[in-house]
Protein backbone atom coordinates (compact mmCIF):
# COMPACT_ATOMS: atom_id res chain seq x y z
CA UNK A 1 0.00 0.00 0.00
CA UNK A 2 1.34 3.43 -0.95
CA UNK A 3 2.30 5.80 1.86
CA UNK A 4 2.07 8.96 -0.24
CA UNK A 5 -0.53 10.54 -2.49
CA UNK A 6 1.16 13.62 -3.98
CA UNK A 7 1.50 14.07 -7.72
CA UNK A 8 5.00 13.32 -8.98
CA UNK A 9 5.88 17.00 -9.51
CA UNK A 10 4.90 17.79 -5.91
CA UNK A 11 6.40 14.80 -4.15
CA UNK A 12 9.19 15.58 -1.70
CA UNK A 13 8.45 19.28 -1.27
CA UNK A 14 9.41 20.45 2.22
CA UNK A 15 9.88 24.07 3.24
CA UNK A 16 12.80 24.83 5.53
CA UNK A 17 12.89 28.56 6.17
CA UNK A 18 16.03 29.73 7.98
CA UNK A 19 14.42 33.06 8.92
CA UNK A 20 11.37 31.67 10.70
CA UNK A 21 13.48 28.90 12.23
CA UNK A 22 15.88 31.43 13.74
CA UNK A 23 12.97 33.53 14.99
CA UNK A 24 11.43 30.47 16.68
CA UNK A 25 14.71 29.81 18.52
CA UNK A 26 14.77 33.44 19.59
CA UNK A 27 11.23 33.24 21.00
CA UNK A 28 12.19 30.20 23.04
CA UNK A 29 15.18 32.06 24.49
CA UNK A 30 13.00 35.08 25.30
CA UNK A 31 10.59 32.86 27.26
CA UNK A 32 13.49 31.32 29.16
CA UNK A 33 15.67 34.37 29.87
CA UNK A 34 13.30 37.31 29.36
CA UNK A 35 12.75 39.41 26.23
CA UNK A 36 14.85 42.27 27.62
CA UNK A 37 17.95 40.07 27.67
CA UNK A 38 17.49 38.66 24.14
CA UNK A 39 18.35 40.40 20.85
CA UNK A 40 16.10 39.37 17.97
CA UNK A 41 17.90 40.21 14.72
CA UNK A 42 16.00 37.61 12.69
CA UNK A 43 12.66 38.88 11.48
CA UNK A 44 11.98 41.38 8.69
CA UNK A 45 9.49 43.63 10.44
CA UNK A 46 9.98 47.05 11.96
CA UNK A 47 10.22 47.12 15.75
CA UNK A 48 10.42 50.36 17.71
CA UNK A 49 13.09 51.01 20.33
CA UNK A 50 10.78 49.56 22.99
CA UNK A 51 10.67 46.26 21.12
CA UNK A 52 7.08 46.59 19.91
CA UNK A 53 5.87 45.99 16.35
CA UNK A 54 5.87 49.42 14.72
CA UNK A 55 2.82 50.74 12.89
CA UNK A 56 2.53 53.97 10.94
CA UNK A 57 -0.04 56.02 12.94
CA UNK A 58 -1.69 57.64 9.91
CA UNK A 59 -2.12 54.25 8.26
CA UNK A 60 -3.83 52.90 11.38
CA UNK A 61 -6.06 55.97 11.75
CA UNK A 62 -7.26 55.90 8.14
CA UNK A 63 -7.73 52.13 8.17
CA UNK A 64 -9.90 52.25 11.30
CA UNK A 65 -12.04 55.01 9.77
CA UNK A 66 -12.99 53.02 6.67
CA UNK A 67 -16.46 51.64 6.04
CA UNK A 68 -16.84 47.93 6.71
CA UNK A 69 -18.19 47.33 3.20
CA UNK A 70 -14.96 48.76 1.77
CA UNK A 71 -12.99 46.27 3.83
CA UNK A 72 -14.98 43.13 3.09
CA UNK A 73 -16.15 43.50 -0.51
CA UNK A 74 -14.52 41.70 -3.43
CA UNK A 75 -12.11 43.63 -5.62
CA UNK A 76 -11.61 43.27 -9.40
CA UNK A 77 -9.22 40.46 -10.31
CA UNK A 78 -6.52 42.84 -11.55
CA UNK A 79 -7.01 45.18 -8.58
CA UNK A 80 -8.88 48.44 -8.01
CA UNK A 81 -8.14 50.70 -11.02
CA UNK A 82 -7.37 53.70 -8.80
CA UNK A 83 -5.01 51.53 -6.75
CA UNK A 84 -3.10 50.45 -9.85
CA UNK A 85 -2.70 54.06 -10.94
CA UNK A 86 -1.57 55.05 -7.45
CA UNK A 87 1.10 52.34 -7.21
CA UNK A 88 2.58 53.47 -10.52
CA UNK A 89 2.91 56.99 -9.12
CA UNK A 90 4.31 55.72 -5.83
CA UNK A 91 6.79 53.36 -7.44
CA UNK A 92 8.34 55.96 -9.73
CA UNK A 93 7.61 59.34 -8.02
CA UNK A 94 9.15 61.99 -10.30
CA UNK A 95 11.39 59.46 -12.07
CA UNK A 96 8.81 57.72 -14.23
CA UNK A 97 10.38 56.10 -17.32
CA UNK A 98 8.88 56.76 -20.73
CA UNK A 99 6.88 53.95 -22.29
CA UNK A 100 3.67 51.98 -22.00
CA UNK A 101 2.75 50.78 -18.50
CA UNK A 102 0.68 48.00 -17.02
CA UNK A 103 -0.02 46.82 -13.49
CA UNK A 104 -1.74 44.02 -11.61
CA UNK A 105 -2.44 43.74 -7.89
CA UNK A 106 -0.63 40.88 -6.17
CA UNK A 107 -0.41 39.13 -2.80
CA UNK A 108 2.40 41.32 -1.50
CA UNK A 109 5.76 41.65 -3.17
CA UNK A 110 6.06 37.86 -3.05
CA UNK A 111 3.03 37.58 -5.32
CA UNK A 112 4.60 40.02 -7.76
CA UNK A 113 7.74 37.90 -7.94
CA UNK A 114 5.60 34.78 -8.42
CA UNK A 115 3.73 36.28 -11.37
CA UNK A 116 6.95 37.44 -13.02
CA UNK A 117 8.52 33.99 -12.73
CA UNK A 118 5.32 32.15 -13.67
CA UNK A 119 4.78 34.18 -16.83
CA UNK A 120 8.24 35.28 -18.01
CA UNK A 121 10.53 32.32 -17.27
CA UNK A 122 10.27 29.31 -19.58
CA UNK A 123 9.69 25.99 -17.83
CA UNK A 124 13.03 24.27 -17.38
CA UNK A 125 15.01 27.48 -17.94
CA UNK A 126 17.15 29.41 -15.49
CA UNK A 127 16.23 32.65 -13.73
CA UNK A 128 19.22 34.84 -12.82
CA UNK A 129 19.84 36.71 -9.57
CA UNK A 130 22.82 37.52 -7.32
CA UNK A 131 24.44 35.00 -4.96
CA UNK A 132 23.23 37.00 -1.97
CA UNK A 133 19.45 36.69 -2.36
CA UNK A 134 16.17 36.28 -0.51
CA UNK A 135 15.66 32.53 -0.29
CA UNK A 136 12.04 32.66 -1.42
CA UNK A 137 13.24 33.48 -4.95
CA UNK A 138 14.48 29.90 -5.16
CA UNK A 139 11.24 28.46 -3.75
CA UNK A 140 9.16 30.37 -6.30
CA UNK A 141 11.37 29.27 -9.19
CA UNK A 142 11.13 25.62 -8.17
CA UNK A 143 7.36 25.88 -7.75
CA UNK A 144 7.08 27.36 -11.24
CA UNK A 145 9.17 24.65 -12.88
CA UNK A 146 12.40 26.55 -13.46
CA UNK A 147 15.66 26.97 -11.57
CA UNK A 148 17.60 29.81 -9.99
CA UNK A 149 21.16 30.57 -11.14
CA UNK A 150 23.39 33.19 -9.50
CA UNK A 151 26.39 35.43 -10.09
CA UNK A 152 28.67 36.96 -7.43
CA UNK A 153 27.06 40.26 -6.38
CA UNK A 154 30.30 41.86 -5.18
CA UNK A 155 33.70 42.23 -6.82
CA UNK A 156 37.00 42.37 -4.91
CA UNK A 157 36.30 46.01 -3.97
CA UNK A 158 32.84 45.09 -2.60
CA UNK A 159 31.21 47.01 -5.44
CA UNK A 160 28.67 45.72 -7.96
CA UNK A 161 30.22 42.90 -9.95
CA UNK A 162 29.27 43.99 -13.46
CA UNK A 163 31.77 41.59 -15.04
CA UNK A 164 30.33 38.62 -13.15
CA UNK A 165 26.82 39.66 -14.10
CA UNK A 166 27.79 39.96 -17.78
CA UNK A 167 29.46 36.56 -17.77
CA UNK A 168 26.43 34.89 -16.18
CA UNK A 169 24.05 36.47 -18.71
CA UNK A 170 26.29 35.40 -21.58
CA UNK A 171 26.41 31.80 -20.32
CA UNK A 172 22.65 31.53 -19.99
CA UNK A 173 21.91 33.29 -23.28
CA UNK A 174 23.94 30.61 -25.05
CA UNK A 175 21.49 28.06 -23.64
CA UNK A 176 18.19 29.96 -23.69
CA UNK A 177 16.17 32.16 -26.02
CA UNK A 178 14.94 34.31 -23.16
CA UNK A 179 16.01 35.22 -19.63
CA UNK A 180 14.33 36.62 -16.53
CA UNK A 181 16.71 38.61 -14.30
CA UNK A 182 15.78 39.52 -10.71
CA UNK A 183 17.61 42.44 -9.10
CA UNK A 184 16.69 43.53 -5.58
CA UNK A 185 17.72 47.19 -5.27
CA UNK A 186 17.77 49.66 -3.61
CA UNK A 187 18.22 48.42 -0.01
CA UNK A 188 18.88 44.83 -1.04
CA UNK A 189 17.75 41.94 1.16
CA UNK A 190 19.90 40.60 2.84
CA UNK A 191 22.84 43.05 2.53
CA UNK A 192 21.39 46.58 2.47
CA UNK A 193 23.39 47.22 -0.73
CA UNK A 194 22.12 49.42 -3.59
CA UNK A 195 23.22 49.61 -7.20
CA UNK A 196 24.37 53.03 -8.38
CA UNK A 197 23.01 54.71 -11.50
CA UNK A 198 26.24 53.71 -13.23
CA UNK A 199 25.71 50.08 -12.16
CA UNK A 200 22.22 50.13 -13.63
CA UNK A 201 23.54 51.60 -16.88
CA UNK A 202 25.93 48.65 -17.16
CA UNK A 203 23.13 46.17 -16.45
CA UNK A 204 20.90 47.69 -19.12
CA UNK A 205 23.71 47.92 -21.70
CA UNK A 206 24.26 44.17 -21.32
CA UNK A 207 20.54 43.50 -21.67
CA UNK A 208 20.30 45.75 -24.75
CA UNK A 209 23.06 43.78 -26.43
CA UNK A 210 21.07 40.54 -26.26
CA UNK A 211 17.75 42.21 -27.05
CA UNK A 212 19.22 43.64 -30.25
CA UNK A 213 20.47 40.14 -31.13
CA UNK A 214 16.89 38.83 -30.99
CA UNK A 215 16.82 37.45 -27.44
CA UNK A 216 13.97 38.27 -25.03
CA UNK A 217 15.07 39.82 -21.73
CA UNK A 218 12.78 40.41 -18.75
CA UNK A 219 14.11 42.39 -15.80
CA UNK A 220 12.32 42.27 -12.44
CA UNK A 221 13.39 45.00 -10.02
CA UNK A 222 12.37 44.08 -6.48
CA UNK A 223 11.75 47.42 -4.74
CA UNK A 224 10.17 46.08 -1.54
CA UNK A 225 12.50 48.18 0.66
CA UNK A 226 12.76 51.33 -1.44
CA UNK A 227 10.94 53.51 1.10
CA UNK A 228 13.74 52.85 3.59
CA UNK A 229 16.61 53.56 1.20
CA UNK A 230 16.71 57.37 1.26
CA UNK A 231 15.01 60.41 -0.27
CA UNK A 232 12.30 59.12 -2.61
CA UNK A 233 13.42 60.78 -5.84
CA UNK A 234 17.12 60.21 -5.25
CA UNK A 235 16.57 56.49 -4.69
CA UNK A 236 14.48 56.31 -7.87
CA UNK A 237 16.72 58.25 -10.25
CA UNK A 238 17.88 55.03 -11.90
CA UNK A 239 14.32 54.27 -13.03
CA UNK A 240 14.48 56.88 -15.81
CA UNK A 241 16.92 54.55 -17.57
CA UNK A 242 14.12 52.03 -18.16
CA UNK A 243 12.37 54.34 -20.61
CA UNK A 244 12.22 53.60 -24.35
CA UNK A 245 14.22 50.37 -24.19
CA UNK A 246 14.31 47.85 -27.01
CA UNK A 247 10.94 46.13 -27.48
CA UNK A 248 12.61 42.79 -26.60
CA UNK A 249 13.19 44.11 -23.06
CA UNK A 250 10.34 44.01 -20.55
CA UNK A 251 10.97 45.88 -17.30
CA UNK A 252 8.96 44.94 -14.21
CA UNK A 253 8.88 46.34 -10.67
CA UNK A 254 7.67 44.42 -7.62
CA UNK A 255 5.81 46.87 -5.33
CA UNK A 256 4.86 45.94 -1.76
CA UNK A 257 2.69 47.50 0.95
CA UNK A 258 4.23 45.27 3.61
CA UNK A 259 7.16 47.49 4.58
CA UNK A 260 6.24 50.90 3.21
CA UNK A 261 2.80 50.80 4.86
CA UNK A 262 3.59 48.44 7.79
CA UNK A 263 0.81 46.14 6.51
CA UNK A 264 2.79 42.90 6.44
CA UNK A 265 -0.12 40.53 7.05
CA UNK A 266 -2.57 42.20 4.66
CA UNK A 267 -0.56 40.76 1.74
CA UNK A 268 -1.01 43.53 -0.79
CA UNK A 269 1.38 44.55 -3.56
CA UNK A 270 1.57 44.95 -7.31
CA UNK A 271 3.59 43.96 -10.35
CA UNK A 272 4.21 46.95 -12.62
CA UNK A 273 5.52 46.68 -16.18
CA UNK A 274 7.17 49.15 -18.55
CA UNK A 275 7.74 48.51 -22.26
CA UNK A 276 8.22 50.44 -25.48
CA UNK A 277 5.63 48.09 -27.03
CA UNK A 278 1.90 48.60 -26.47
CA UNK A 279 1.26 44.97 -27.46
CA UNK A 280 3.66 43.68 -24.80
CA UNK A 281 1.81 45.64 -22.10
CA UNK A 282 -1.59 44.44 -23.35
CA UNK A 283 -0.28 40.90 -23.11
CA UNK A 284 1.18 41.62 -19.64
CA UNK A 285 -2.19 42.79 -18.32
CA UNK A 286 -4.08 39.81 -19.74
CA UNK A 287 -1.74 36.98 -18.74
CA UNK A 288 -1.21 38.29 -15.22
CA UNK A 289 -4.95 38.74 -14.72
CA UNK A 290 -5.33 35.10 -15.79
CA UNK A 291 -2.65 33.95 -13.35
CA UNK A 292 -4.25 35.95 -10.54
CA UNK A 293 -7.59 34.22 -11.12
CA UNK A 294 -5.81 30.86 -11.02
CA UNK A 295 -3.99 31.57 -7.73
CA UNK A 296 -5.68 33.98 -5.29
CA UNK A 297 -8.61 35.20 -7.44
CA UNK A 298 -8.42 38.76 -6.10
CA UNK A 299 -6.51 40.87 -3.60
CA UNK A 300 -7.32 42.49 -0.25
CA UNK A 301 -9.70 45.32 -1.16
CA UNK A 302 -9.37 47.12 2.17
CA UNK A 303 -5.60 47.54 1.88
CA UNK A 304 -5.87 48.77 -1.71
CA UNK A 305 -8.59 51.27 -0.74
CA UNK A 306 -6.49 52.43 2.21
CA UNK A 307 -3.55 53.27 -0.04
CA UNK A 308 -5.83 55.24 -2.36
CA UNK A 309 -7.42 57.18 0.51
CA UNK A 310 -4.04 58.25 1.87
CA UNK A 311 -2.70 59.06 -1.59
CA UNK A 312 -5.71 61.26 -2.45
CA UNK A 313 -5.67 63.23 0.84
CA UNK A 314 -2.77 65.75 0.75
CA UNK A 315 -2.84 66.34 4.53
CA UNK A 316 -2.89 62.65 5.40
CA UNK A 317 -0.23 61.91 2.78
CA UNK A 318 2.13 64.57 4.15
CA UNK A 319 1.74 63.26 7.70
CA UNK A 320 2.12 59.67 6.53
CA UNK A 321 5.35 60.42 4.65
CA UNK A 322 6.76 62.28 7.68
CA UNK A 323 6.03 59.30 9.93
CA UNK A 324 7.61 56.88 7.49
CA UNK A 325 10.66 59.11 7.13
CA UNK A 326 11.06 59.04 10.92
CA UNK A 327 11.02 55.23 10.82
CA UNK A 328 13.53 55.25 7.97
CA UNK A 329 15.89 57.43 9.98
CA UNK A 330 15.53 55.16 13.01
CA UNK A 331 16.49 52.04 11.03
CA UNK A 332 19.26 53.85 9.14
CA UNK A 333 20.79 54.99 12.43
CA UNK A 334 20.84 51.39 13.68
CA UNK A 335 22.47 50.16 10.49
CA UNK A 336 25.02 52.96 10.54
CA UNK A 337 25.86 52.17 14.17
CA UNK A 338 26.55 48.54 13.30
CA UNK A 339 28.75 49.55 10.36
CA UNK A 340 30.73 52.05 12.46
CA UNK A 341 31.37 49.44 15.15
CA UNK A 342 32.20 46.81 12.49
CA UNK A 343 34.87 49.11 11.05
CA UNK A 344 36.25 49.83 14.51
CA UNK A 345 36.64 46.13 15.40
CA UNK A 346 37.75 44.93 11.96
CA UNK A 347 34.58 43.04 11.08
CA UNK A 348 34.15 42.59 7.31
CA UNK A 349 30.52 43.69 6.91
CA UNK A 350 29.13 44.08 3.40
CA UNK A 351 28.43 47.68 2.26
CA UNK A 352 25.15 48.82 3.84
CA UNK A 353 23.37 51.66 2.06
CA UNK A 354 19.93 51.37 3.67
CA UNK A 355 16.92 49.19 4.33
CA UNK A 356 15.95 46.52 6.81
CA UNK A 357 19.02 44.26 6.69
CA UNK A 358 22.79 44.05 6.67
CA UNK A 359 25.08 41.06 6.28
CA UNK A 360 28.48 39.67 7.20
CA UNK A 361 30.24 37.00 5.09
CA UNK A 362 31.12 33.78 6.91
CA UNK A 363 32.46 30.37 5.92
CA UNK A 364 30.24 28.63 8.47
CA UNK A 365 27.24 30.90 9.10
CA UNK A 366 25.38 28.36 11.28
CA UNK A 367 28.37 28.02 13.60
CA UNK A 368 28.67 31.80 13.91
CA UNK A 369 24.98 32.08 14.79
CA UNK A 370 25.36 29.30 17.38
CA UNK A 371 28.21 31.27 18.97
CA UNK A 372 26.04 34.39 19.02
CA UNK A 373 23.35 32.43 20.87
CA UNK A 374 25.74 32.31 23.82
CA UNK A 375 25.30 36.10 24.02
CA UNK A 376 21.53 35.69 23.45
CA UNK A 377 21.85 37.30 20.01
CA UNK A 378 19.81 35.65 17.28
CA UNK A 379 20.56 36.31 13.60
CA UNK A 380 19.85 34.38 10.40
CA UNK A 381 22.41 31.98 8.94
CA UNK A 382 22.43 32.15 5.15
CA UNK A 383 24.49 30.24 2.61
CA UNK A 384 27.21 32.89 2.36
CA UNK A 385 27.02 34.61 5.72
CA UNK A 386 24.91 35.99 8.54
CA UNK A 387 21.99 38.40 8.14
CA UNK A 388 21.22 40.98 10.83
CA UNK A 389 17.82 42.69 10.82
CA UNK A 390 18.47 46.34 11.66
CA UNK A 391 14.71 46.85 11.41
CA UNK A 392 14.00 44.72 14.48
CA UNK A 393 16.96 45.53 16.79
CA UNK A 394 16.68 48.59 19.01
CA UNK A 395 19.46 51.16 18.96
CA UNK A 396 20.49 50.18 22.47
CA UNK A 397 20.67 46.47 21.68
CA UNK A 398 22.52 47.12 18.41
CA UNK A 399 25.48 48.44 20.41
CA UNK A 400 28.17 45.79 20.63
CA UNK A 401 26.69 43.28 18.18
CA UNK A 402 29.45 43.85 15.63
CA UNK A 403 32.19 43.15 18.16
CA UNK A 404 30.43 40.03 19.40
CA UNK A 405 30.02 38.82 15.83
CA UNK A 406 33.72 39.44 15.18
CA UNK A 407 34.51 37.37 18.28
CA UNK A 408 32.17 34.59 17.09
CA UNK A 409 33.80 34.58 13.65
CA UNK A 410 37.29 34.44 15.13
CA UNK A 411 36.33 31.52 17.35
Amino acid sequence: MTKYMAASHAAGKCLKDAIFGANAACREAAQKYGADKVTNATIGVMMDDEGKLACLPTMERVYRSMEMTELIAYAPISGLPEYLEAVKELSFADQKPEGYMGAVATAGGTGAIHHAVANYAERGDAVLTSDWFWGTYNVICQECGCRLETYALFDEKQEFNAAGFSEAVETLMKQQDSLLIIINSPAHNPTGFSLTEEDWAQVLDICKHYAEAGKRVSILVDIAYIDYAGEKNETRRFMKQFGNLHENILSMFAFSMSKGYTMYGQRTGALIAVSSSKEVITEFNEINKYTSRATWSNINRGAMALLVKIQQDPTALAQFEKERDDFYRMIQARGNLFMEEAKACGLNALPYKGGFFLAVPAENPAAVCDRLHEDLIFAVPLKLGVRVAACSVSTEKMKGIAAKMKKALDR
